[in-house]
């Protein structure tokens, strides 16, 4: 826009209405932060060790910390703003996200999320795997082997029909159902074995190709269309591209989603491959960037406050989407003046120019709740995200988890001040089932720390896949949870003794769809404090059952 010009844009923040006051007046730390960048990548750029706050221990989630750096320096090599301290941070998390990936290979060329404590590879890892390892061998040295090995597994898992037989657990359940199920895993690795260019198999591409081709009226999931229609993109099939692109169309690129799939990161995954789909064709013109815009702004919409989404793979494939946006719409910056007011004054001051485009500037919003307006003058584009934090009550709704917790042994004595067990029990009550992976997180009471040894033969017990443990707290992955109570104990011993204990949590979620969780907190059994058990509810930060308590001295 031109140098004189001033642009406006009236923003609210607000606590939703279930909300009391007293949960964020009583809060010393800002709640709300304003970030702005002069580029669409400026936080993920800046948080690429951290675009996901959950655990990354096994062979799928260790990817989120290893391709999004792989996108990241090949967007900014291609605007030519790779600056010497991303490009070294992002090559050492190349490499150590490569070796780790070595740790969850089988000998017969697959990868599975916790490698050989796995009966067998699994399909889906082993092309995302194989598809990276194509990616990173342009920044980092890496055996050529290991890629050869994995797409030859996957082409002795090719049946006759040209689709793939499923091997292994699929990451997320929400993947499953019908026939949708084996056209979504061939159109997945078919889209790997395209982005590899591998000349030599070219048979098997071809044969899983005319397999989607045929099957591709007969597809009802989004999802599924979404995959097919940006394989065919890369297979430069225009005319299969925008038969599925069509049908999508119509439900993405106007106001609404849909709703089967709001807000969870399958949602995300198909927005993105839709996006993919679009800006592959051979030629994007300007009036195209314009028609799917609204499949941008959703997906921006939906990213956290570090770049991420919601979990693994909706983050790698979101972000292959936004880069590859950016990098068609990249403009070098011109010098933008941005002000923030309240109605009483002016809040907040930034100035984006070449020099700080990728800079991501953040700030502390005060006087929330408030009406906002975001004032920019000058020349270029930006990129202005609000994050708001907030407690919210416990409510009733449909159950998901069940979690108990209590500390043993119950009697406070000499003992017990120096050592006690929390005894977890858990299980899933969800509509699915089973739960997708799940994960337990036991957060330790001031001056305690876990007992490694007992913590570690927890993976004795067959759903138990890994555990971690760390002073703070201790994280047990699981296969799945399913309606069947499972029992855990976690020791922990004194090592500082703390005056007045406050009490700790335990938090069970479901990886693929956080919002599904359960919370109970915990105090010490000489502590004059209670154990709460609780239930929790789907899409509810903090949630309960009608309380039972258990007296814990």
């Amino acid at each position: 826009m031109p140098s004189s010009a001033v642009k406006g844009i009236q923003f609210l923040v607000m606590f939703p209405c279930s909300c009391p006051a007293k949960s964020w007046r009583d809060l010393a730390e800002p709640l709300s932060l304003l970030s702005l960048s002069g580029d669409i990548t400026g936080s993920v750029s800046q948080n690429l060790d951290q675009l996901l706050q959950m655990p990354v221990g096994c062979g799928e989630q260790n990817m989120v910390k290893f391709v999004p750096n792989i996108l990241v320096l090949q967007y900014l090599e291609k605007i030519k703003q790779v600056t010497p301290k991303i490009k070294q941070q992002a090559l050492e998390h190349m490499q150590s996200g490569y070796q780790r990936q070595l740790l969850y290979k089988h000998d017969n060329g697959s990868y599975s999320a916790f490698g050989k404590r796995d009966a067998e590879g699994n399909i889906w890892l082993t092309a995302f795997v194989a598809r990276a390892f194509g990616q990173v061998r342009a920044y980092i040295y890496i055996d050529d082997q290991p890629v050869k090995d994995a797409v030859d597994w996957l082409g002795q898992n090719q049946l006759p029909s040209g689709c793939f037989r499923s091997v292994g657990k699929l990451f997320n359940n929400q993947l499953k159902g019908g026939v949708d199920d084996e056209l979504s895993l061939t159109a997945y690795i078919t889209a790997s074995v395209l982005e590899l260019h591998l000349d030599e198999k070219a048979a098997m591409v071809e044969k899983a190709l005319g397999r989607l081709k045929k099957a591709s009226h007969d597809v009802d999931s989004a999802y599924t269309q979404a995959l097919m229609a940006y394989v065919f993109a890369l297979a430069k099939d225009t005319e299969m591209r925008q038969q599925l692109l069509e049908k999508l169309d119509e439900k993405f690129l106007k106001p609404g989603t849909d709703e089967s799939m709001t807000g969870s990161s399958l949602l995300v995954e198909t927005m993105a491959y839709i996006l993919l789909a679009h800006l592959s064709q051979p030629e994007v013109t300007a009036s195209d960037i314009t028609k799917f815009s609204p499949i941008l702004h959703q997906l921006n919409q939906r990213c956290n406050s570090f770049g991420g989404f919601y979990s693994t793979q909706d983050t790698v494939v979101g972000l292959q989407a936004l880069i590859k946006y950016a990098g068609l719409t990249y403009r070098e910056a011109g010098n933008t003046k941005v002000m923030v007011r309240s109605k009483e004054a002016l809040l907040l001051e930034f100035h984006v120019d070449g020099k700080n485009q990728l800079v991501l500037q953040q700030a502390p919003l005060l006087g929330i709740p408030g009406v906002y307006t975001v004032q920019v003058a000058g020349s270029g584009c930006v990129y202005v995200q609000t994050t708001l934090s907030y407690n919210v009550p416990a409510h009733k709704s449909e159950a998901v988890f069940v979690l108990h917790v209590e500390t043993a042994p119950v009697e406070g004595n000499d003992a017990a001040r120096k050592h006690f067990d929390h005894q977890v029990a858990v299980s899933y009550t969800g509509d699915r089932g089973s739960s997708n992976m799940a994960l337990i997180e036991v957060k330790m009471l001031s001056g305690f720390i876990p007992v490694k040894s007992l913590v570690k033969a927890l993976k004795k017990i067959p759903i138990v896949k890994r555990t971690e443990v760390d002073p703070e707290k201790v994280t047990i992955y699981l296969e799945e949870l399913d309606k069947t109570l499972q029992n855990f104990t976690v020791s922990v011993e004194q090592e500082i003794e703390v005056q007045h204990l406050k009490p700790a949590t335990v938090h069970v979620y479901d990886y693929y769809q956080p919002g599904d969780h359960a919370t109970a907190e915990y105090n010490a059994p000489c502590s004059s404090g209670w154990v709460r058990n609780s239930v929790s509810e789907a899409n509810c930060s903090v949630s309960k059952l009608p309380e039972t308590w258990t007296r814990s001295c």
